[in-house]
């Protein structure tokens, strides 16, 4: 027994060094400062050096070490509707619009195409932002102060040259793909491009694609700069930003590009739209380096390494409630040994980068029962005022809410074959990090049918998910995250709003039996 014992250690020791070596192989400049740049000079780096040396602030955030990471670059070409196309690097496509010249300094910009989910990631360099040609509001401002703003007046409208980039004057080094217009008025794309490459598809207003349409090209005599940002930063358009759900579908799109565009840290945020503060931008700040809103720059702002994030709108997490992505999630370790395209583990990746990003550790799986006991979580749906717009009533998905919970507080107290610890889930009040916390550390996470529930992709590899759905909001979000996420999946369905207690409590006392509880 103590030799088998032995031997899997030993085993488990392999494969965690195995997975250490991949990790730091495939990112070379994770911990490792590149070379320095001057902050306030023109850099003599050419298109390729300026995208792999950036200069590091100390500010700047690393990678943290991801159980479930794979290396983005492993399967360059996934295969069409494949689960990596849909969750990692689909993004294979590459679209090279503007290439700086060898010998001079300047711009570049470039996509990359994902055929899949039909949007692009693109980045570019020496990018000029001018704020007073974006109409919008300023944004970040306490939501006291602009309760009835209207949203057209927090997104963003682009004037021509909202964006420029920078080019040699007699610049004939550059592919013509994509590239209009000449003289003053010089294009980075043409609608042909958009079409293509930046479609609307189902969206009204394509904020990413108005953006690049915006970006005219100018000569070094014309590309004067208030400020110089070194770092890479996301360039982020935010939609329903107050709702959980739509911002994790931002989350993962701005960490998705950031992994595509191979960045060796967690890149700067910019807000390009004009919404107030909200509760979710504390992870946002978590999960990258900083934040600062377009409006909040007194002038013209250069970006050394600017990356534009597709919308939220045109991930998997948001394209599978309309189309059949039929992936489940499985561990990375298992992928790294039997590839599977029907299988991904980038969900469990991202969750594991929430909560990395608040500091919790990501290096251990619940296998067996917590000494602790187990930790049921109710989520709670509460009235709270979310945005400019809103009254501050949360429609109830579950009329009978608090009746639901006292009974199975009652039953818990009188449980006595384990121990379990009913958490009361009242998100609307707690900061994001204890939301966070009270997901990691769940066994059985409860729930009526609302956006608070997105939350589970956070959630460990053992948690158990019973979502209560009443007739009305029969959606399948949160069944499809966790097939997604490989989590074990319960569902209660109501003939109206009023679910009965003792049904609730029946189907958690069979979720913990599994449990071994």
């Amino acid at each position: 027994m103590k030799s088998r014992n032995l031997k899997i250690l030993l085993s488990l020791f392999a494969f965690n060094a195995f997975c250490l070596y991949l990790y730091f192989t495939y990112h070379p400049d994770a911990h490792a400062p590149p070379p320095p740049t001057n902050h306030r000079h023109t850099s003599s780096l050419t298109q390729t050096q300026t995208h792999r040396h950036h200069h590091q602030n100390p500010l700047t955030k690393p990678w943290p070490i991801l159980p479930s990471y794979l290396p983005w670059s492993l399967n360059p070409n996934p295969p069409f509707r494949s689960c990596e196309a849909y969750f990692g690097n689909g993004f294979s496509q590459p679209l090279h619009l503007l290439k700086s010249p060898s010998l001079n300094p300047a711009g570049w910009f470039r996509c990359y195409y994902s055929q899949t989910l039909r949007s692009s990631v693109c980045e570019g360099g020496r990018i000029r932002m001018h704020p007073e040609r974006i109409r919008m509001s300023r944004g970040g401002e306490r939501l006291d102060e602009v309760m009835g703003r209207g949203e057209d007046e927090e997104l963003p409208e682009f004037d021509v040259g909202a964006f420029e980039i920078e080019v040699v004057d007699d610049d004939n080094d550059n592919d013509s793909n994509g590239l209009s217009g000449g003289g003053g008025d010089r294009k980075l794309v043409d609608s042909e491009f958009l079409d293509q490459y930046l479609q609307r598809g189902g969206i009204s207003k394509h904020t990413m694609r108005s953006l690049v349409d915006s970006i005219r090209l100018v000569g070094a005599k014309d590309f004067q700069c208030s400020e110089w940002v070194e770092e890479p930063t996301l360039l982020v358009t935010r939609f329903e930003y107050a709702n959980v759900f739509h911002t994790v579908t931002d989350w993962y799109s701005a960490y998705v590009a950031s992994r595509v565009t191979g960045l060796p840290y967690r890149p700067n945020l910019v807000f390009v739209d004009g919404h107030c503060v909200a509760p979710l931008e504390e992870t946002w700040r978590a999960l990258f380096s900083s934040l600062r809103y377009a409006k909040n720059f007194t002038g013209p702002v250069c970006f050394r390494h600017a990356i534009l994030a597709p919308l939220g709108y045109e991930t998997a997490l948001f394209k599978g409630l309309t189309e059949d992505i039929d992936c489940h999630g499985a561990s990375a370790h298992d992928l790294w040994q039997k590839p599977d395209d029907r299988k991904t583990a980038r969900l469990h990746e991202f969750g594991e980068m929430i909560r990395a990003a608040f500091g919790f550790p990501v290096d251990k799986h619940r296998t067996s029962k917590p000494v602790s006991g187990h930790n049921v979580l109710f989520v709670r749906r509460e009235d709270y005022l979310a945005h400019p717009r809103h009254g501050g009533k949360v429609q109830s998905r579950l009329s009978n809410e608090q009746e639901v919970f006292d009974a199975l507080k009652s039953w818990v107290s009188d449980h006595s074959e384990c121990k379990i610890n009913l958490i009361n889930g009242l998100f609307a009040h707690m900061p994001m990090k204890e939301q966070v916390r009270a997901i990691q550390d769940a066994s059985v996470i409860i729930g009526a049918h609302g956006a608070g529930l997105t939350h589970i992709v956070s959630a460990t590899p053992k948690t158990v998910i019973l979502e209560i759905i009443s007739s009305e909001y029969r959606r399948p979000h949160f069944a499809l995250i966790a097939k997604w996420k490989g989590l074990e999946y319960h569902s209660i369905y109501l003939a109206g709003s009023y679910a009965k207690p003792a049904e609730v409590i029946k189907k958690l006392v069979s979720i913990l039996k599994g449990l071994d509880c």
